[in-house]
């Protein structure tokens, strides 16, 4: 892949594909990681005396204008980072992108308006697409996709818009694809997993694709209850997928997966339910699990000792609310605490939640800004953002 820096952009119009999509509470943006991720290449590119376009998504508006998915509040955030004026587009392809698009300086940023906003743009018909893929193209010389968190999409402003223009791989991609490298081809053993989050069904695949790859794999979040239950042990009424047990009972038969051995299980889904520590193999029936225990931290922080390669991706219970973040804080930091090694954070809740617990990004060797990219790339997808811009 052609990288950004080897651009010649003076006085040039750059379609810039940012990852944006930031959580907004109030009006307001509650972690600004990704945008701050973005600054680099949009700082750089006007710096040289680009022209820049920025297309980005902010969650699921159904291909309509909805006033809340706005971009707005990321337009603000974007120019306080940057130092400079951002202007917002009112829409996407009309009159007002492309009245702010010709009226563009060199030095200049235009953020245009959601771009799902427009049905096209995650359009399963190639020619519909393709067509507000034009629309988009027609806005400049060059495109840089920076927007790892969106390559494994085959949406117009990732996979069509660069069939269209010359174009290059943003910093935070190329990063991105060096960091799986190393994980795929050139690893340092031992090399562990720790995978979290809700759903086993949302993991199987990169389960199934790393087990015989790792040395181990260790679960938590509450796609370990299924694991649990699948080894005969009572779960209470903490999250259970009853169609995963036996894919789980045969993943187990590995010998390489780690599961929790205590629980700090709860009378309710609240920050303010009771709760208490328990033995991950007998939860009482009226307790729902909702993070690992302090055990269970000691136990996969004994597991990463000594690891030279490791990939986090999921948090380890529901940390957004204080009594349950403490597993997630646990392995963060034995994550964080190993000397030498690759520590590879794998992006969305993960990432937020090393933010939102005051653990240094820094500590870790990368910190992912798409987990769900990086799972389908570990998986061995193919992913449609990163195949077209390979040359």
């Amino acid at each position: 892949m052609r990288n950004a820096d080897e651009l010649v952009v003076k006085g040039r119009t750059v379609l810039v594909r940012s990852d944006l999509n930031v959580p907004i509470q109030d009006g307001a943006v509650t972690d600004d990681g990704r945008i701050r991720a973005s600054v680099p290449l949009i700082r750089s590119l006007v710096e040289q005396g680009a022209k820049v376009v920025v297309v980005a998504h902010l969650g699921r508006p159904k291909g309509r204008p909805d006033p809340a998915y706005s971009l707005a509040p990321v337009a603000q955030r974007l120019e306080q980072l940057l130092g400079r004026p951002v202007r917002l587009a009112r829409d996407v392809v009309g009159p007002d992108a492309r009245s702010s698009v010709k009226e563009l300086r060199e030095g200049g940023v235009v953020l245009l308006e959601n771009v799902r906003f427009e049905a096209a743009e995650t359009a399963k018909d190639d020619a519909e697409r393709g067509a507000f893929a034009d629309q988009l193209a027609a806005f400049a010389d060059l495109y840089v996709d920076d927007a790892f968190g969106a390559v494994h999409r085959k949406h117009a402003s990732v996979y069509d818009v660069a069939q269209r223009l010359e174009h290059a791989a943003g910093p935070l991609v190329v990063a991105e694809v060096e960091v799986l490298h190393r994980l795929e081809v050139d690893t340092e053993r031992p090399y562990v997993v720790v995978l979290g989050g809700s759903k086993v069904s949302d993991k199987i695949n990169v389960i199934e694709a790393l087990l015989p790859k790792v040395d181990r794999l260790l679960i938590g979040g509450g796609m370990c209850f299924t694991f649990l239950k699948a080894q005969g042990h009572d779960v209470g009424s903490s999250l259970l997928e009853e169609g995963m047990l036996e894919q789980c009972r045969r993943l187990l038969g590995s010998g390489k997966i780690v599961l929790p051995v205590d629980v700090v299980a709860a009378t309710a889904f609240s920050a303010d339910a009771e709760h208490a520590v328990v033995d991950a193999d007998r939860i009482p029936p009226d307790r729902m699990g909702l993070d690992i225990g302090p055990k269970s931290v000691e136990l996969f922080a004994t597991a990463l000792a000594g690891a030279r390669t490791v990939f986090w991706n999921g948090p380890m219970g529901v940390f957004e609310l204080a009594p349950y973040a403490e597993g997630t804080r646990g392995v963060a930091e034995a994550v964080a605490s190993l000397k030498g090694a690759l520590t590879v954070v794998g992006g969305g809740d993960s990432a937020a939640a090393v933010r939102a617990l005051g653990i240094g990004e820094d500590r870790f060797t990368h910190i992912s800004t798409g987990g769900g990219a990086s799972l389908e790339h570990l998986e061995g997808k193919t992913l449609p953002g990163l195949s077209v811009l390979e040359d």
